[in-house]
C-alpha cells in the first residue's frame, strides 16, 4: 500500500519565501524492519500475520503489528490472550524499540539524497523540508514518485503529504483519508487527534464538542489556552501555518555543499575519488572567493541499494588546498576497515563543508619557503588521517594547580596552536615530573615526625635511602567545584636517592587535621 495523499495539492512551484514539507508515515515499520532484517528473515512466516510485543504492567500486549494481523482486526495494546483467543496461528516476536529508531534512521539516510533537510518524526515518520530543490527532481509531484521508489526496498506501506508547514504535512500523512480541493480545508477537517496532544486533552476537547481542527480554528485562542492549555493553541497554529515553527534537521546544513548525480552510476572506486577530486576543486575556489577554509570535509557516497558511506577527514587548520584534500581522502579510504564497495554503483556523490572559518592569503617567509607552523599541520592531518584521530595527540598545558590536570594530551587535530610552556629559570631543575603516574601509587614511607619530611620509602619491593629533599609543596583540593565537600591537601617533596634517582612524593592530608593517619604516595619521575 503506497498511499500519496492530497497529491493533487502538490505545487509544481513556491511562491517567493514559501516554505514546503513533504512528510513521510510509515504505518507498518516495525514488521517491516523485522521481515527486511537479515538475522530474523527466515523466522517470520509466509502466510500467518505476526506481531510483535511488549511488557505493559506486567501483561504482554500487542505494541506493532503486520498488515495481515491489521486486516483481521487486531489493534495496537490488545492483550496477548485475547488477541490469540480471536487468532489462534497469530506469530508473535520481541518488540524492539531501538532497532525500529535505527531502521529509521537508516530511512533517513536513504531520504538524504533528496534534501539534507531531514528530520526523524517517531517512531515512524520521517519529515523533509523540500524548499527550493523540487527543481532539481522536475517538480514536486516527480520528486514524491523518486522518494516513493526509493523506499520500497525499505518499507511496504507508507503514507505522503505536502504542506506549507512541517506540522500540517505530518498531520495529513498520518490522518487524512480523503483528499480536500485546498490543503487548508484538508487541514480544517482531520480529526483532533491531528494535534497529536497529550491524551487527557484530547478527551476534553472532544467532550467539549471540538472533534476537528476546524471547529478548534474556529474558536477564539484565549478562552482555547485557558481551558485546554497553551500547548493546543501553539500546535494548532504551527499546522494552520499561523506560527512558524521550523524542523530540526538530523544533521546541521553545512556552510557549503556541492553534489554531483549520474545517469549512469559509478562502479569504481577510482572513477568515485575522481568525482570527490573534482568536488575538492569546486570547494576550494568557493572557499577562495570567501576568503574562508575549512577543517572538517565530509564526503557521502550514496549506492543505488541505498547503502550510505561516509568518509569524513579532519584538518588541524583551516585549509583550502584541493590537492590537500584529494590527498586526505585517498589516506582515509585506504585505512578504513571496511572498504567502501560500490556494489553496483554510486548514482550520488555528495561533498560538505560543515563549518568555515576565516583564512587569508598565505604569507611566506622573507628567506623563501612555507611556514613551518602549516608544514606541521599538513603532518599531522596526514597522520591522524591514517592512524585515526585519537592516535596523534599534542600535550596541551591547562591553567590549574593539580599536578595531573595541568598538562592534558588532547587529539592533535583538534587543539588549537599550543601556548607558551611555563620554562624554569636558568640553572634550576624543572618544578614538575616528566612522567606522571594515573593514578598515584601508593608507597610505604618512614619520617622522623608524623608531618615530617620523608627519609626512606619502599616502592615495589626496593627501599630507596632519601639524601635529599626539597618541600614541602603544598596544594590545596579544589574545593570551589565541590561545595560542600572538603578535599585533602597534599604535601609534595621532590627527593633523590642514594644512587642519584629523583622523585616526585607527596603526603594526602595533613597529619592530625586532616587525617590522623595520612597516606603517602609517589606521583612522578625526573629524568
Amino acid at each position: 500500500m503506497w498511499s500519496g495523499i492530497v497529491t493533487e495539492q502538490c505545487s509544481e512551484a513556491t511562491g517567493h519565501g514559501q516554505r514546503r514539507y513533504l512528510a513521510l508515515w510509515f504505518p507498518f515499520l516495525p514488521t517491516d524492519r523485522l521481515m527486511r532484517e537479515a538475522s530474523s528473515r527466515c523466522a517470520v512466516p509466509d502466510d500467518a500475520p505476526f506481531a510483535l510485543v511488549e511488557k505493559v504492567r506486567g501483561a504482554m500486549r500487542l505494541a506493532a503489528l503486520d498488515p495481515r494481523a491489521h486486516a483481521l482486526g487486531l489493534t495496537p495494546g490488545l492483550a496477548l490472550a485475547d488477541a490469540r483467543a480471536r487468532i489462534p496461528e497469530l506469530a508473535v516476536f520481541d518488540a524492539d524499540p531501538q532497532a525500529d529508531l535505527r531502521w529509521l534512521e537508516r530511512i533517513a539516510d536513504r531520504g538524504d539524497r533528496f534534501t539534507p533537510m531531514v528530520a526523524l518524526d517517531p517512531p515512524d515518520g520521517l519529515t523533509f523540508d523540500i524548499t527550493g530543490c523540487t527543481h532539481l527532481f522536475g517538480g514536486e509531484r516527480q520528486l514524491v514518485r523518486d522518494v516513493e521508489q526509493h523506499m520500497r526496498p525499505w518499507v511496504s506501506h507508507m503514507r505522503h503529504a505536502c504542506a506549507d508547514t512541517a506540522l500540517g504535512a505530518q498531520a495529513l500523512a498520518r490522518f487524512q483519508t480523503v483528499p480536500a480541493p485546498s490543503e487548508a480545508e484538508a487541514l480544517r477537517r482531520l480529526p483532533i487527534a491531528a494535534l497529536r496532544l497529550e491524551s487527557e486533552t484530547e478527551i476534553a476537547l472532544r467532550r467539549a464538542g471540538l472533534k476537528t481542527i476546524g471547529d478548534l480554528a474556529a474558536r477564539p485562542v484565549a478562552p482555547l489556552a485557558a481551558r485546554f492549555g497553551a500547548e493546543a493553541v501553539d500546535t494548532l497554529a504551527a499546522i494552520l501555518g499561523r506560527t512558524d515553527r521550523r524542523i530540526t534537521p538530523r544533521r546541521p546544513p553545512p556552510a557549503l555543499l556541492f553534489e554531483r548525480r549520474f545517469a549512469d552510476p559509478v562502479t569504481q572506486t577510482e572513477h568515485a575519488l575522481g568525482i570527490i577530486g573534482e568536488l575538492a576543486q569546486q570547494a576550494a575556489a568557493a572557499l577562495e572567493e570567501r576568503r574562508k577554509g575549512g577543517r572538517h570535509f565530509t564526503a557521502r557516497l550514496f549506492r543505488t541499494d541505498g547503502r550510505v558511506y561516509d568518509i569524513a577527514i579532519e584538518c588541524g587548520l583551516p585549509v583550502r588546498d584541493a590537492d590537500l584534500l584529494i590527498r586526505l581522502f585517498r589516506e582515509r579510504m585506504s585505512a578504513l576497515a571496511d572498504p567502501v564497495d560500490p556494489g553496483f554503483g554510486f548514482d550520488m556523490i555528495r561533498l560538505s563543508v560543515p563549518h568555515t572559518e576565516p583564512l587569508g592569503a598565505t604569507q611566506l617567509e622573507l628567506e623563501g619557503g612555507a611556514i613551518h607552523e602549516e608544514a606541521m599541520a599538513a603532518l599531522i592531518d596526514r597522520l591522524s588521517t591514517r592512524l585515526g584521530r585519537g592516535r596523534i595527540r599534542r600535550l596541551v598545558w591547562q591553567d590549574t594547580h593539580i599536578p595531573e590536570q595541568g598538562v592534558l594530551a588532547l587529539p592533535a587535530i583538534d587543539v588549537p596552536a599550543p601556548e607558551p610552556w611555563i620554562a624554569p629559570e636558568p640553572g634550576q631543575p624543572p618544578l614538575r615530573p616528566i612522567h606522571l603516574f594515573d593514578p598515584p601509587q601508593p608507597i610505604h614511607v618512614m619520617a622522623e615526625v608524623p608531618d615530617g619530611p620523608p627519609r626512606r620509602f619502599r616502592w615495589r619491593r626496593a627501599q630507596h635511602d632519601i639524601i635529599r629533599f626539597e618541600g614541602p609543596e603544598r596544594i590545596a583540593a579544589q574545593w570551589w567545584r565541590q561545595p560542600g565537600k572538603q578535599g585533602l591537601t597534599r604535601d609534595y617533596y621532590r627527593v633523590e636517592d642514594a644512587r642519584g634517582r629523583r622523585f616526585w612524593l607527596f603526603r594526602h592530608g595533613l597529619y592530625d587535621r586532616e587525617k590522623p593517619d595520612p597516606r603517602w604516595y609517589i606521583h612522578g619521575l625526573f629524568a
